[in-house]
């Protein structure tokens, strides 16, 4: 072996430990999940949806929202203006789904950096229950949703519920990149990070369901108004103050958009910068979880030696199964085997996009450029 392929097999090595780990904490969530015992607890709830424009599959996610088997829940759509195209689905809403409690909240003010937690800050004003829940605007969801997330409420420790996800509608080579990101990598972290520490001590935007208590400890949020990654903040100080931040089995679907390529690296550089402020250990250890790419160089510090090439050749196959147990069986993401192919150049492109990340500050969102410090947004003029 030459001693420069010593450093990547290291890294490969650690990024089939990472595999194994992930796999068993999988298995370790399968175990654990179980229905809360006794009788069905169902509180009344406030959904808010901060909505900004429309897409392809908005109206689809929103009436999943207004035809839940729940005995009583309100939808509470915020807008910056009340000429934003959402405001049109809102009404239709009214009008389809009458017997349901849906309301068009116009958030004008400008609370925070975070337009998101600006608007929230607005609709928790106009709130009637005391136990709240969020997620993003593109998110669809089952029947059964509010069931299994409030359920879980029945614990007094419980503070705060969130879910996994899995990608839908990609139709470009960057939307099948993100939407295989989210259901074979992004989980598995999730589930590892959850194993590792112990519970879970951060949050999913996918879901934050949210207890009095928990309210109480974030201050109705305005201590999360000018952070990027809100729901992590959420849950980071939920899980502080000793409260239980729970990962439901259930796994909602997100619309994906038709990125192209550059614009899917441009998501994930934000993704990774925000990542870096908010989980700086975590983040830094992220770079040896790419094996593949790790295979590759060792290869090419090895000169092309045969066994280097065995070497790659365990290491796909591992990653392979890795993927395939992560998309079918914990996300249930139909596309998975179709798109399993680009997981070699998924994860290519993942560890320039960490590299990168580890530089700069500088994140665009929703057409407005930021400086990002201590994972809070600072606007550039």
């Amino acid at each position: 072996m030459r001693w420069l392929a010593v450093i990547p097999v290291i890294f490969t090595l650690c990024g089939l430990a990472y595999y194994a780990i992930g796999l068993w904490s999988t298995r370790r969530f399968f175990e654990q999940r179980a229905a809360p015992a006794g009788k069905p607890f169902s509180p009344p709830v406030s959904i808010l949806k901060p909505v900004r424009g429309t897409h392809a599959g908005s109206y689809e996610a929103f009436a999943s929202h207004c035809a839940q088997y729940y005995p009583e829940y309100e939808i509470i759509f915020g807008v910056q203006s009340a000429g934003d195209p959402a405001a049109a689905l809102v009404e239709r809403l009214q009008r389809e789904f009458p017997a349901q409690a849906i309301r068009l909240q116009v958030c004008p003010e400008a609370l925070g950096a975070s337009p998101k937690v600006s608007a929230l800050l607005q609709m928790l004003r106009v709130a009637q229950y005391p136990h709240v829940l969020i997620n993003d605007d593109d998110i669809k969801v089952p029947p059964e949703y509010l069931r299994k997330i409030m359920s879980n409420f029945i614990y007094s420790r419980v503070g705060m519920v969130t879910t996994l996800y899995r990608g839908t509608g990609a139709s470009t080579l960057g939307g099948r990149l993100e939407e295989l990101g989210i259901a074979t990598d992004f989980a598995a972290g999730v589930l590892t990070a959850r194993h590792l520490e112990g519970g879970l001590n951060f949050a999913l935007g996918a879901t934050l369901a949210m207890g009095p208590k928990a309210l109480e400890i974030v201050e109705g949020l305005e201590l999360v108004a000018d952070y990027l990654a809100d729901d992590y903040e959420l849950g980071r100080r939920v899980a502080r103050k000793g409260l239980d931040v729970v990962l439901s089995d259930m796994v909602v679907e997100t619309l994906i958009p038709a990125y192209s390529v550059i614009a899917y690296l441009k998501h994930q550089l934000r993704w990774g910068r925000t990542m870096r402020d908010s989980r700086k250990a975590g983040y830094a250890g992220m770079g040896v979880t790419y094996a593949i790419p790790w295979g590759i160089i060792t290869v090419l510090a090895a000169h092309g030696a045969l066994w280097s090439w065995l070497w790659l050749a365990v290491v796909v196959a591992a990653r392979l199964y890795h993927a395939w147990i992560m998309g079918t069986e914990v996300v249930e993401d139909k596309n998975t085997l179709k798109n399993l192919w680009l997981i070699p150049l998924r994860d290519c492109l993942a560890l320039l996009v960490w590299m990168t990340s580890l530089a700069g500050n500088t994140v665009h969102w929703r057409d407005q450029i930021f400086k990002l410090r201590g994972g809070k947004l600072f606007r550039v003029d």
